[in-house]
């Protein structure tokens, strides 16, 4: 195959693995556009809301636990399999869900599907990418969950404002999901992008270091030819097969030197990355525009404007972290992720609303889009050995959730008790808190093949 034929293919088998983080922002973020109604319907307390928007993340939980070592048993593949399944019965179930308790058991289920999805999408893009690309494809995994956060709004704002136009009484299945129950549209809306994605995982290859793992190094072999070329290939599945060779344990192994340390590293990074308080901007953005003095009926359209600007920054982060590096953004990422949260808690202190409010959050997206949010996804896939990548990727995206439902758990909480603007200063401080610990232990792999990291760290 030529250069570009590689490079398309590559791209092509990218994307359709980052169709599983496109449905983990859209289903994260759809979230935002129904709590109110939900709120009004269910009658829900500030700790209710928080359950309901954080239960989502439980089931993350529980998807990250079962999907690493299933993934290294029976194939990334054949999991990504499993999770565009689960997106696409936890979005039937929760639009036709009457009872709070079923609904509240679906947003499980589709937090399951999300667990999956973050754990096996990157690890799979990180293990088919070639290494001087492996930085912007597995940063395309970020990109996607941007993009899906940003269809979650419009598509959230186009509904709503499609229910509010509607005129006269109707009837019928389309009108009660749709008009009367316009937050039930909002999540039956995934299951298009599920479809997709089921589909499309037909014709994406097993990954070719799951595949010499078991022995079956032909399928791997075409595989790198189709990926790097003939030539790269080859002489990507001899070093492949030399590190499988003298690898041997599991779990047991990242809980002894020279492993242990990585696995602090990844999963301090990935924690303080999500205690920066993102999430919690994502799902509660209507109710934090509403506190910086945006009237209800618009808070929709500004989160778009949130959603838009986050993705344009993922780009840019897609551009520039084979080429900068990852030490350098996520140094000055964290830095300056601190300085503009700090600014927005300054606002609501001082009563600045708006857009001066808006700038600021904006600029936070900004310095998390640049750093803090792919950054985690990119070093957790490419410091470990092939035969235990799949269990310490596992490890490190169920911190990322745990570190997620605590967030959103005590959001509506410390907004209530504490008060925004001291809640912004604690993630403005987790911030600092990740630039300092970063500067301390991070180590610089761009352009590195995984095999020769592992020789470099281990």
């Amino acid at each position: 195959m030529t250069e570009a034929k590689t490079s398309r293919f590559i791209v092509f088998i990218t994307l359709i693995a980052a169709l599983g983080g496109f449905l983990f922002g859209f289903d994260m973020a759809v979230v935002s556009g129904i709590i109110e109604p939900v709120k009004l319907q269910y009658g829900l307390s500030s700790s209710q809301e928080g359950l309901f928007v954080s239960c989502a993340l439980l089931g993350c939980i529980a998807g990250v636990a079962f999907s690493g070592y299933l993934s290294d048993k029976i194939g990334r593949k054949k999991v990504l399999f499993i999770a565009a399944f689960l997106f696409l019965i936890s979005a039937v179930g929760f639009a036709f869900s009457k009872d709070y308790t079923i609904l509240i058991s679906f947003r499980i289920m589709a937090g399951m599907a999300v667990g999956v999805a973050s754990n096996v999408s990157p690890l799979y893009i990180s293990e088919i990418a070639p290494g001087h690309k492996r930085g912007a494809l597995v940063t395309f995994y970020q990109l996607a969950i941007t993009v899906g956060v940003l269809c979650a709004y419009l598509s959230n704002l186009f509904l709503q404002r499609n229910a509010a136009a509607a005129t006269g009484s109707g009837d019928g299945l389309l009108h009660w999901l749709f008009i009367e129950n316009v937050w039930r549209g909002m999540f039956l809306v995934a299951v298009i992008p599920a479809t997709a994605f089921a589909l499309l995982l037909l014709i994406v290859p097993e990954s070719p270091r799951w595949l010499v793992q078991y022995g079956r190094t032909s399928e791997a072999l075409a595989v790198l030819i189709k990926t790097s070329g003939e030539q790269e290939g080859v002489a990507e599945l001899k070093a492949i097969q030399e590190a499988a060779s003298q690898q041997k344990g599991g779990f047991s192994e990242l809980l002894r030197l020279p492993l242990s340390k990585l696995l602090a590293l990844a999963m301090i990074l990935t924690a303080l990355s999500q205690l920066s308080g993102i999430n919690g901007i994502i799902f509660y953005g209507p109710t934090i525009m509403k506190s910086a003095g945006i009237v209800t009926s618009d808070a929709l359209f500004y989160q778009v404007i949130l959603g838009l600007a986050n993705t344009v920054f993922t780009v840019i982060a897609i551009m520039k972290v084979d080429s900068w590096g990852r030490r350098p953004l996520y140094l000055y990422g964290s830095i300056f992720s601190a300085l503009a949260l700090l600014l927005t808690g300054f606002c609501f202190l001082t009563g600045i609303t708006g857009w001066l409010m808006l700038g600021a959050i904006i600029l936070f997206l900004l310095f998390f889009a640049l750093s803090l949010g792919p950054l985690k996804f990119v070093i957790s896939t490419e410091i470990f050995p092939t035969h235990v990548r799949g269990t310490a990727v596992s490890v490190c995206i169920m911190t990322m959730w745990v570190s997620d439902w605590f967030v959103n758990l005590l959001f509506p909480v410390m907004r209530d008790g504490l008060g925004i603007a001291v809640t912004f200063f604690i993630f403005s401080f987790f911030c600092l808190v990740s630039f300092f610990y970063a500067k301390s232990k991070l180590m610089e792999t761009k352009g590195k093949s995984l095999e020769e990291i592992e020789k470099m760290l281990t």
